[in-house]
């Protein structure tokens, strides 16, 4: 939830700063941005890869734990496909480049603003930071009526990180090692998704 704030806080203080003008124009109007990308994409691919317990995790358990993140992808795409029939103004390939973002608004926002633009981008992140948000406020819900492997669903790629916790809590500790693989593989699938539905 802290680190929720914190992004919106920072995307508030840009709109305000771009809106008073504040900004240098090289800052405005050039590629900068695409540097910090590609510093995320790298720090991302360090933390997977260095984190010895989640890759010890996930060679321990069965293939079937694999089906998991098949299914909330497929799952979140069928749904996002479906709404995006109510919605005017942006179009299914668009609403599914969103939807693709599983959580992971800080990678996925930049992706899609730098390809599609920075509509799309500002839509991302605020639809990904409201799934995490969601998971956090209603886990208990979530395990109540739709069992245990639910907030792992919603929380997407985030249920490596900052959903853990309250997955672990709701869940119970043996959901653990399932959220920590399901959120790796998503996070690792997020560019990959992202960029093919943007480009197909």
């Amino acid at each position: 939830m802290k680190s929720s704030l914190i992004i919106v806080t920072f995307f508030v203080i840009g709109i305000v700063a771009g809106l008073e003008g504040i900004l240098p124009e090289f800052l405005i109007k050039s590629e900068i941005v695409v540097y910090p990308l590609y510093l995320l994409m790298f720090l991302v691919a360090v933390g997977i890869g260095a984190d010895k317990k989640a890759l010890k995790i996930f060679k321990a358990t069965s293939y079937k734990i694999l089906l998991i993140p098949i299914f909330i992808v497929v799952g979140t795409l069928s749904g996002v496909a479906i709404i995006s029939l109510f919605l005017s103004g942006i179009s299914i390939q668009d609403s599914l480049a969103v939807g693709a973002g599983m959580g992971y608004y800080s990678l996925s926002s930049v992706l899609i603003g730098q390809i599609k633009g920075e509509t799309l981008g500002v839509i991302a992140l605020m639809s990904n930071i409201m799934r995490e948000i969601f998971t956090l406020l209603v886990a208990p819900l979530l395990v109540k009526y739709f069992g245990k492997i639910a907030p792992i669903s919603t929380a997407g790629a985030t249920s490596m990180d900052t959903t853990l916790p309250i997955i672990i809590r709701f869940s119970g500790k043996d959901y653990a090692v399932i959220s920590i693989v399901s959120g790796t593989i998503l996070t690792i699938l997020v560019p990959f998704l992202v960029v093919f539905i943007l480009q197909w």
